[in-house]
C-alpha cells in the first residue's frame, strides 16, 4: 500500500513500518508533547488515555495536511506506578528515570492512530511490561555513557533492539511494542482497508 505517512521522525517507527512492508515517508507532526501531556496530566488522564491522545493528535494533523492520504501517528510512555515518565531533558534527568526504574516493573505503553481527511479511522494501544535489574548508580551511569544523544533524546533511556534488552530482568509484551509501534495490528488493519 502507497501513500502512507508517517506523523513522526521516528528511525526505528520508520524501519519497523519498511521492515514488515509498508512504504511509507516521514512527516513530523511537531506537536508540544510535554504541554499536552501537562494539561491532560491537570484533568487527571491516566498515562494509556495521554498516550492515546498524543497519538491521534499527531496523526490528525498531518492527516488535514495531506487528506487524502493515510496517515499513523504513535505515541508511547512510561508508566511506573500509575505516573508518566517523560523522555529526558539530558543525561542527569535521564540517569534520575533509571534509578526511578531500577528493580521495578512498569508498564510501556504505545499507542497507534490511523487518521484520513483530518480523522482518526482506527486506533490501537498495547502495552509490555518490564522488570529491570537492580543496578548500582555507577553501573546505570556506565549503561548512559554507551548511549548517542540523540538515542538518548528520542527514544527514551533504554533502546530494547540494542544494549537496553540487559537492563531487564523480565520482558513481557511485543518487542515492536516496547520499541514503539504495535505493528502486527497495524498490519492487519491496513490489509482490511486495501
Amino acid at each position: 500500500m502507497n501513500n502512507i505517512i508517517l506523523a513522526s521522525q521516528s528511525e526505528v517507527r520508520k524501519k519497523i513500518l519498511q521492515d514488515n512492508g509498508i512504504k511509507c515517508f516521514s512527516e513530523p507532526s511537531k506537536v508540544d508533547e510535554d504541554t499536552v501531556k501537562e494539561s491532560l496530566l491537570k484533568e487527571g488522564s491516566n498515562p494509556e488515555f495521554i498516550s492515546k491522545n498524543l497519538a491521534e493528535l499527531k496523526a490528525n494533523k498531518i492527516s488535514a495536511k495531506f487528506p487524502d492520504k493515510i496517515v499513523i501517528g504513535a505515541d508511547s510512555v512510561i508508566d511506573l506506578d500509575g505516573k508518566i515518565i517523560s523522555k529526558p531533558k539530558d543525561r542527569d534527568e535521564a540517569l534520575e528515570i533509571l534509578k526511578k526504574l531500577n528493580g521495578k516493573k512498569h508498564c510501556l505503553i504505545s499507542s497507534v492512530c490511523i487518521s484520513r481527511n483530518g480523522g482518526m479511522i482506527w486506533n490501537h494501544t498495547d502495552k509490555a511490561e518490564l522488570k529491570m535489574k537492580n543496578f548500582s548508580i555507577v553501573e546505570l551511569s556506565d549503561y548512559l555513557s554507551k548511549i548517542s544523544d540523540k538515542n538518548l533524546y528520542s527514544y527514551n533511556v533504554y533502546q530494547i533492539e540494542g544494549q537496553g534488552k540487559n537492563l531487564f530482568e523480565e520482558i513481557n509484551g511485543d518487542k515492536n511494542t516496547i520499541m514503539g509501534l504495535p505493528i502486527l495490528e497495524i498490519k492487519k488493519y491496513l490489509e482490511n482497508i486495501k
